[in-house]
């Protein structure tokens, strides 16, 4: 990206292209993060697991610089335009909602948090992470302006992942033996 920029070549509008760019970013990792339990599962390697956390975190460090950007370069940092954006634009008040799910799983992905809430609330709160998903690619979808792959080829990954952990459910609750 910054090399795109340095070359001059982020097209006719540089701060969408940043935008996307950092956006796209954001659910792709995001998508990764949740795609590591299912890679453990079928290839048996569990310390995978061990970099779910740090995935989460750099997903919401992508999320708060598409954020960052979109508040900074497109608004100005005008609070009163941010406001209505997300009152008058769907997939805004979607991005918005994503980013208000994550941020708690942010703010309580450290060791601390795991033992002041205990790990059952915690794993309960962090739950969070499916909706935020389901959240932030609908807000792709919307976003984008006529008929594009991406958002699809997105929602596609999203659905096998939240499918894996659905069969991966109903075998543990129908068969508690398995």
């Amino acid at each position: 990206m910054l090399l795109t920029g340095q070359a001059n070549d982020l097209g006719v509008n540089p701060i969408e292209t940043t935008n996307r760019f950092l956006g796209d970013t954001a659910l792709r990792v995001l998508l990764i993060t949740l795609a590591i339990t299912p890679v453990r599962d079928i290839t048996g390697y569990v310390p995978l697991t061990r970099f779910r956390r740090m995935a989460g975190l750099f997903a919401f460090f992508y999320v708060c610089a598409h954020l960052s950007s979109y508040l900074g370069l497109d608004l100005f940092f005008s609070l009163a335009k941010l406001w209505k954006d997300i009152v008058k634009r769907t997939y805004i008040t979607l991005g918005m909602s994503a980013f208000a799910l994550l941020l708690p799983l942010a703010l309580t992905s450290t060791n601390a948090a795991i033992r002041r809430l205990g790990p059952k609330r915690w794993t309960q709160l962090h739950a969070l992470i499916y909706p935020a998903a389901i959240l932030a690619v609908i807000h792709h979808i919307f976003m984008a302006k006529g008929f594009q792959l991406m958002p699809l080829i997105h929602a596609l990954i999203l659905a096998f992942l939240l499918g894996w952990r659905m069969v991966k459910w109903l075998r543990k609750n129908t068969h508690p033996g398995a």
